[in-house]
């Protein structure tokens, strides 16, 4: 008799919630540990704008992760199909708006992405806007802005939505979940008799009783509620001390955030930060001056030192997924299929593909 595979997974952050959910939908008899609640208010995917940007990130980030962002564009709608609740789902580009005073920033920011686009030509191509086509892409800030770029294709979900679709979805496919149970990699032995299968561990920085390179960088973003405001996509603010970034979901909810701190403490976010983060959004739409503030969050995102993802085998049959840093809902789609290529084929091919660190035997 064939037995259904038995994999245990660590974590019910983003990652942890997405491979469950796979691995049960290939036909895994799957259980997943997760040190806090159902509600994964310590998962660093919880304070997130989950913006899927890779040409607008290339001005940060290296070509594999632009690849790998480029590629969660398409996948994501099938993954959220799959899923018994709606999430919300937009790809309607990015826009990039910068004042006059920061117009040189603005020139060395296009130049650079304009160059990334030409390396990664797939992407589709920035397009400079003056007012009358700024007018056009977004004319609730055109009588504050004389110019923007415009980068077509990018897109965004609702973090928490999908946290939740994914948490029912674990339920509904008889996933085993143990909430308020933290568990390491070194009290399973895959593959030994009487064990699992296959163990993942998607803890984040709780890895770093395995994985000492693992550090933790801080991010700060406020949840408003603005009536008054209509963004039809998310728009990034340059500016050289804090570029922000406005991320408009469903019912004129709005995430902003920009600070990027290296640190973990987890403390309430600064008057300044916040004061920062409310007055940019300001100078982009008047209307958030008469805005609720639902939330000021702030979390801890794990990170390698090269800021990038990897995949550790500790065994062939123990993985370690890692390091999504500020790159999460962007990259996880392309870290969920490299994890499961190597289940299924035990290949890296994909890995290569996206020049992720896959480190095995």
């Amino acid at each position: 008799m064939n037995l259904k595979p038995w994999s245990v997974v660590l974590g019910g952050g983003l990652m942890g919630r997405l491979l469950a959910s796979t691995l049960a939908r290939n036909g895994h008899r799957v259980e997943l540990f997760e040190a806090q609640q159902a509600d994964a208010q310590g998962a660093a995917a919880r304070v997130a704008a989950a913006m899927l940007a890779p040409l607008a990130e290339s001005a940060i980030t290296e070509p594999g992760v632009v690849r790998m962002g480029e590629y969660a564009l398409s996948r994501w709608p099938q993954l959220l199909q799959s899923l018994p609740e709606p999430v919300y789902f937009q790809q309607n580009g990015t826009l990039i708006l910068w004042h006059r005073q920061d117009q040189a920033e603005a020139r060395r920011f296009a130049q650079l992405i304009a160059r990334n686009q030409q390396r990664q030509p797939s992407l589709p191509a920035p397009v400079a806007l003056e007012t009358t086509g700024l007018a056009e892409h977004e004319p609730a800030v055109a009588d504050r802005f004389a110019q923007g770029l415009y980068l077509p294709g990018e897109g965004q979900l609702d973090n928490r939505q999908l946290l939740s679709a994914l948490w029912t979805d674990l339920a509904r496919q008889g996933v085993e979940v143990h909430c308020d149970s933290p568990r390491d990699v070194t009290d399973f032995s895959a593959g030994a008799p009487g064990q699992p299968d296959w163990v993942f561990d998607c803890r984040g920085l709780g890895a770093r009783t395995e994985w000492s390179q693992l550090r933790g960088v801080r991010g700060e973003v406020v949840r408003l509620h603005a009536p008054e405001v209509t963004l039809q996509r998310p728009t990034r603010l340059i500016h050289p001390r804090y570029p922000i970034y406005i991320a408009p979901k469903q019912d004129h909810v709005f995430v902003i955030g920009a600070t990027e701190i290296e640190t973990e403490d987890l403390s309430p976010a600064s008057v300044r930060s916040t004061l920062e983060l409310l007055s940019a959004a300001y100078t982009v739409h008047s209307g958030f001056a008469e805005a609720r503030i639902l939330e000021v969050l702030t979390q801890a995102r794990p990170t390698l030192p090269d800021n990038l993802p990897a995949v550790r085998a500790l065994t062939p049959r123990t993985l370690q997924i890692n390091g999504l840093y500020r790159h999460g809902f962007m990259i996880a789609p392309a870290m969920l299929d490299v994890v499961m290529q190597w289940v299924s084929q035990h290949t890296t091919e994909l890995a290569q593909s996206f020049d992720m660190r896959f480190d095995h035997d």
